[in-house]
């Protein structure tokens, strides 16, 4: 079984500096005033790792003044007496220093984990919002999968460049630049070796630290890959072990999984080996600089520094002692940044899915005509109510500023509707039918012959390529997507339940029903008796899509949920198709009652819930061969007479 192909997965930002602006604009959008906050106090922490340079050199000419002292013949003691006042004035400084500096780290920290948990928040939410408005078209065509990896890893990624690697980068880059002004203020001519190892480390980490992005992008396509393939065979257990197909099934995530090890491996190996590379290249620099530094003390060579130039006079020892730990400090925040590479390579790529899902292009609604309460007074006149009244209608401006009323009857008319989910190749041809209000029509053929096309085209999660649709007289495409939604009910084939308890489930139908018309509506749809046998009846929570009730209980809450929105016309995609004949026909007449006095489309197989139709069409390759009710299409002889005789269910 082939795993899903993570769509964007496994590839660099196409545009990453284009991205990283996208993605500081809208953080500074959301926190500019914590963000100005942090970066101050990651300034402030800048400086003060800069500081112990500067320090140790001061301490060091204190010693050497004590050490001249000596040498000038007052007695050691007296000596180092002199200079101990000025040493306890440089230590209480530091720890001053460094205090300010473990403030600012704490603040920097703490508010920094706010920033990023809450622009995390912001950006699931906004994600979530585009989600909800994109069209169906979008959920038929992108893997479940993939789109979950944009909430979890993607979103992971982003998490570890904000809180992780732009603040490292940023330190690490003030903290370099105040050690270059530092090196050059001591010594040109050891800040030149310094360079040299920056060069070198530099090539490093392009070679070595280019690789490790690479592989750290295709175990992220990897981890997405079986992340995908984990869901699908949760979601399909039962159909694993009807075919006894585990076997099968432990050799393609082997597959994945071993995949997933060897480029977690790779990418492992050349990020591990980074670090090691950087410091005993950093090892070797220092001992460089060492060696530089005690050649300029042997030979008191005169060296080229800032200091120099301000005419302040240091000693080449304190210089080279100094310098030895701006070496090590350039070094190790040399290193921090290279290691950051990996993290934000995925992190670009990364956000640049989740703006990729942000920017889709959302469902277009050009409706304008809405859906209203309405008052219908003696003489059959229209109006508008702001209660409910039990009545609706469309309310349909025109250009002239007049308004006019239809009332909602549930008239639905097809004329001549051409339609292809992908403009190549065309799914229904000339289709024409006419449901008058009240009516059941059925639709039967073959799988695939366009049944369930027709009715997602009624309700407009697609928009028909030629022809139209009309409702109570109004081309769908003028009526708001929400309100022409809000006139149906769709009961499926396949039933989503969602987490909560099962008097929630059934006013999803309608959030402001009362329990009263819930209750109501399960025992319209016959699913009051199981409901009452429940644990804790309308109380009882479901979870993983009511796992904990049978396929036909399911489906029957799925029913109570349609009916609970009371609309004038009714969908039901083969929505008895998961139950079985003893409860189908429980079903059934509270199916009958559901259905008097509304427009209904019913999809089945089964004969039962076929016949006793107003008209039944006969769809075969996408085109209405056939039509009329169940007498009628029995004495043509025709391709239902077919079905009819041959099955008493519908191939």
């Amino acid at each position: 079984m082939a795993a899903p192909r993570m769509r964007g997965d496994g590839r660099r930002a196409k545009n990453a500096k284009g991205t990283l602006a996208r993605l500081i604009s809208l953080l500074f959008t959301y926190y500019k005033k914590e963000v100005f906050v942090v970066l101050a106090c990651i300034i402030v922490v800048a400086l003060v790792g800069v500081a112990p340079a500067v320090y140790i050199q001061t301490i060091a000419s204190y010693i050497e003044q004590g050490v001249a002292m000596a040498k000038g013949g007052i007695p050691g003691p007296e000596a180092y007496a002199a200079i101990a006042p000025a040493i306890l004035k440089s230590l209480a400084l530091m720890a001053g220093v460094y205090l300010i500096g473990l403030v600012a780290s704490f603040t920097s920290t703490r508010l920094g984990a706010v920033i990023t948990q809450g622009f995390l928040n912001k950006l699931r939410q906004r994600m979530f919002g585009s989600m909800q408005s994109l069209p169906i078209r979008y959920f038929d065509t992108h893997n479940r999968g993939d789109i979950m990896s944009h909430y979890t890893n993607d979103i992971d990624t982003i998490r570890q460049l904000i809180s992780q690697s732009i603040p490292t980068v940023f330190q690490a880059g003030l903290t370099l630049i105040a050690l270059v002004a530092v090196m050059l203020y001591f010594s040109v001519w050891m800040t030149l070796v310094v360079f040299c190892a920056v060069l070198l480390m530099l090539f490093v980490t392009r070679f070595v630290g280019g690789n490790s992005a690479k592989y750290f992008v295709r175990q992220q396509q990897s981890l997405g890959r079986e992340e995908g393939f984990i869901e699908e065979m949760m979601n399909g257990q039962k159909v694993v072990k009807v075919f006894c197909h585990e076997a099968a099934s432990q050799a393609d995530f082997d597959r994945l999984n071993n995949q997933l090890c060897s480029d977690a491996t790779r990418a492992n190996i050349f990020a591990n080996t980074l670090m090691p590379i950087m410091g005993n290249i950093g090892n070797i620099f220092y001992v460089l600089v060492a060696f530089v530094g005690a050649l300029l003390i042997a030979f008191e060579a005169p060296d080229v520094s800032l200091h120099a130039l301000f005419g302040i006079e240091l000693s080449m020892l304190t210089i080279v002692v100094t310098f030895l730990g701006m070496t090590k400090q350039f070094v190790n925040n040399v290193s921090q940044v290279s290691q950051q590479i990996n993290f934000v390579v995925m992190a670009l790529a990364g956000a640049e899915r989740v703006f990729e899902l942000m920017d889709e292009t959302p469902e277009t609604d050009d409706g304008y005509v809405t859906l209203v309460n309405a008052c219908v007074a003696e003489d059959g006149s229209v109006s508008e109510c702001a209660e409910r009244t039990g009545h609706w209608a469309w309310k349909h401006p025109h250009e002239d500023g007049s308004v006019t009323y239809t009332p909602l009857t549930g008239d639905v008319r097809m004329v001549k509707v051409d339609f292809g989910y992908v403009p190549e190749k065309i799914v229904l041809h000339d289709v024409t039918l006419y449901a008058e209000p009240g009516q059941k029509v059925a639709f039967v053929g073959a799988t695939g012959a366009g049944k369930t096309t027709i009715t997602n085209l009624i309700n407009r999660f697609y928009d028909i390529a030629d022809g139209k649709i009309r409702y109570d007289g109004i081309n769908i495409n003028k009526i708001r997507k929400a309100d022409l939604r809000r006139s149906l009910g769709i009961v499926l084939q396949d039933t989503n339940l969602f987490t909560g308890t099962v008097m929630e489930n059934i006013r999803y139908g309608k959030l402001d029903a009362t329990d009263e018309e819930c209750i109501a509506a399960a025992k319209l749809a016959n699913a009051h008796d199981f409901i009452t046998r429940l644990p804790d009846g309308y109380q009882t929570a479901l979870t993983a899509n009511g796992a904990n009730l049978s396929q036909g209980q399911r489906q029957l809450l799925s029913i109570a949920r349609a009916a609970v929105a009371d609309p004038p016309v009714m969908i039901l995609d083969e929505a008895t198709s998961s139950i079985d004949t003893r409860t189908e026909a429980i079903v059934q007449r509270g199916m009958d009652s559901l259905m008097h006095g509304r427009t209904v489309f019913v999809i089945a197989h089964r004969l039962s819930t076929v016949r006793n139709s107003d008209v039944i069409m006969v769809l075969e390759q996408g085109r209405i061969i056939e039509r009329g009710d169940h007498e009628k299409l029995i004495a043509e002889h025709g391709k239902y007479y077919q079905l009819y005789t041959g099955a008493f269910e519908l191939e």
